[in-house]
């Protein structure tokens, strides 16, 4: 009786799932097939986290801009540590880190794909300064988080990418 009860309560918890419309969120479909990934230091964690998820997606990357369908530039990436709270005592309770990068998606003739835009993710952490070596490493670990969120977020956008209208780049200055 145990064993049936369990079948039929995984599979009734799989037809739910299915008739919901789950499903894993897979490779996205890019809209182009080479890319040139244009980065001022090619060997930072990110550049090479981005490059790796590209050809996870089947992105071919090309050696220079020429040979590409699109190329990403990265202007900047930058990592920030502000202190959020002090304590009654003048002691940090809590930072806030901040991972910004810069980019711009563009084709050959300089069309924008992705207008030239700054993302910005943060994190609030708090501290304590008996246990310094398990806050840097929650720390690290937080960099680290941030920067994996940020290679999805550009690998989305540049699914959702296309050469920018006339009427999208009024838009786009507008705002």
């Amino acid at each position: 009786m145990r064993v049936s009860t369990r079948l039929f309560t995984l599979m009734l918890a799989a037809l739910l799932l299915a008739g919901c419309g789950f499903h894993l969120r897979g490779q996205a479909n890019m809209p182009f097939k080479t890319l040139y990934l244009d980065a001022a230091n090619p060997n930072t964690p990110f550049i090479v986290d981005l490059r790796r998820n590209l050809v996870a997606n089947r992105v071919r990357l090309a050696d220079s801009p020429e040979q590409a369908d699109l190329v990403l530039k990265i202007v900047h990436e930058l990592t920030d540590k502000q202190i959020l709270t002090l304590g009654g005592s003048g002691r940090v309770n809590e930072f806030r880190l901040a991972y910004r990068v810069s980019l711009r998606a563009y084709d050959i003739q300089q069309q924008d794909w992705i207008p030239a835009e700054e993302i910005a993710l943060r994190r609030d952490f708090s501290f304590d300064d008996t246990s310094i070596l398990a806050k840097e490493s929650e720390e690290a670990l937080l960099f680290q988080s941030m920067r994996s969120d940020m290679v999805q977020q550009i690998v989305r956008r540049l699914g959702r990418a296309s050469p920018q209208s006339e009427d999208r780049k009024q838009k786009t200055e507008d705002r």
